[in-house]
């Protein structure tokens, strides 16, 4: 059983880990970047929500990359068009995620968890393409995106907001 586990996680991938996690992280940081200045003009979709649709496309690319780049055995047989796999997915994830959004007297709730609904489906991807390290760093990444940006940055970014606020009114 634990051998089966380990040679799951010893699947050769088309680019080494390093490469998936660099360009994870630089998904994070762009999109964050982003949803800063949503953050800070205090829009309804702001930095967690930028950061999480971000890290959702980079990882829906890294699998369909994954998926083209799979070895089969029966080449004359079998057709794998892994791009109509991921638009299947991202489309019926992307509906459900829409269902999530509610807006009532111009108050927006529940982006960041259409975002997170978007990249769980990213995640199904990983995990069944047998991407299970790029499905563990994503989930991980998106824990740090949902948690800590909320604890440590979100104080932040209301403090800046009013500020702005100010200077806006003066």
């Amino acid at each position: 059983m634990l051998d089966m586990l380990a040679e799951e996680f010893s699947r050769p991938t088309s680019l080494p880990i390093a490469v998936v996690v660099l360009r994870l992280v630089m998904a994070v940081l762009l999109g964050g970047v982003i949803g800063w200045e949503r953050e800070v003009h205090a829009r309804a979709a702001g930095l967690r929500t930028h950061m999480l649709i971000a890290l959702a496309a980079a990882c829906f690319t890294l699998v369909a990359m994954e998926l083209t780049a799979l070895d089969t055995a029966n080449d004359e047989r079998q057709r794998t068009d892994p791009l109509r796999l991921i638009e299947a997915v991202t489309a019926g994830v992307a509906f459900l995620a829409a269902g999530s959004i509610v807006i009532n007297k111009g108050n927006v709730r529940g982006i960041t968890t259409g975002a997170s609904m978007w990249l769980c489906g990213a995640i199904g991807l990983c995990c069944g393409t047998g991407d299970l390290w790029l499905a563990l760093i994503a989930t991980g990444m998106a824990m740090v995106v949902l948690y800590l940006i909320r604890v440590l940055v979100t104080p932040v970014a209301q403090e800046v907001a009013e500020e702005v606020g100010k200077a806006d009114g003066d």
